[in-house]
Formats: structure tokens, C-alpha cells, sequence
């Protein structure tokens, strides 16, 4: 086989692997709804994970400080996470600089 043949064969392979890899989603695949309200404080940030979408169920994806994966929470938690999101904001508020 000529090495160019080759070259293109092995580039073509590791472009496949790359594409696909980006390709499948990280989904939640079981829920809590007992987060403990130390971790709410530490919410960098948070989104939705929608069921309609390609993932199998509906959750709250919270990204914590500290943490190296995702936690994820039913998505009744939101409520409680915004409440504590909204004391936690109104404290920096009141801190002197």
C-alpha cells in the first residue's frame, strides 16, 4: 500500500473517532432531590435537561465549585436553588468592599 494511501486512511479514521465522540450527549440518567443546601450555595452554574430532547428524562444539571462532574437534581430543586441563589446574592450585596 503507498504511504500516502495510508496517511489518508489513518486521517480519515481519527477525524470518524473525533466528530463522533462530540456527537453523543452527556445526559443525566437518574435524579436527587435531596441536595443539601452547602452544595446549592456553591452553584457556579445550572441548566435544564429537557426529556423531548435526546436525553431520557428531565433534570437540573447543577455545575458545583469543587466538584468534577455535574450533580444531578429533579428538577423540583430549582426552586429551592434560586431561593438560596437569591439570599446568597443579596449577602454579597450588603458585604462592604
Amino acid at each position: 500500500m503507498d504511504v500516502k494511501v495510508g496517511f489518508v486512511i489513518v486521517c480519515l479514521c481519527t477525524l470518524a473517532i473525533t466528530s463522533s465522540e462530540a456527537g453523543i450527549p452527556k445526559c443525566c440518567i437518574n435524579t436527587k432531590s435531596d441536595i443539601r443546601p452547602r452544595i446549592l450555595m456553591n452553584v457556579q452554574r445550572w441548566e435544564m435537561q429537557e426529556s423531548n430532547s435526546a436525553c431520557d428524562i428531565q433534570a437540573l444539571v447543577l455545575y458545583v465549585k469543587n466538584f468534577k462532574k455535574p450533580v444531578c437534581a429533579h428538577p423540583n430543586v430549582k426552586r429551592k436553588l434560586k431561593t438560596i441563589l437569591k439570599i446568597k446574592d443579596q449577602m454579597a450585596r450588603r458585604r462592604p468592599s
